[in-house]
């Protein structure tokens, strides 16, 4: 359904990201995956499931937020500023 990508380089220059989904599981369920790591590596992940779609959003956006407030931006403005 939606999906967010996001990207920061740590001191040592190693990209990482963070992704949030939101989408259905095979229950028909709204879930929202988040998973996080070393670009190349294994990473993390998470699944939360919610109740409606207005929850998963908001919680998506939570994480987003989040993220960003870690360092992390998109990959359209992490390659306008170099």
């Amino acid at each position: 359904m939606a999906v967010c990508i996001l990207y920061r380089r740590t001191r040592a220059r190693r990209p990482r990201y963070y992704r949030v989904e939101i989408a259905y599981n095979l229950f028909e369920e709204i879930s929202v995956l988040r998973e996080w790591g070393i670009a190349g590596g294994k990473g993390r992940s998470m699944i939360s499931i919610y109740g409606n779609l207005r929850e998963a959003s908001v919680m998506a956006d939570k994480y987003r937020h989040r993220a960003q407030k870690r360092g992390y931006s998109r990959a359209d403005q992490l390659a306008a500023t170099g």
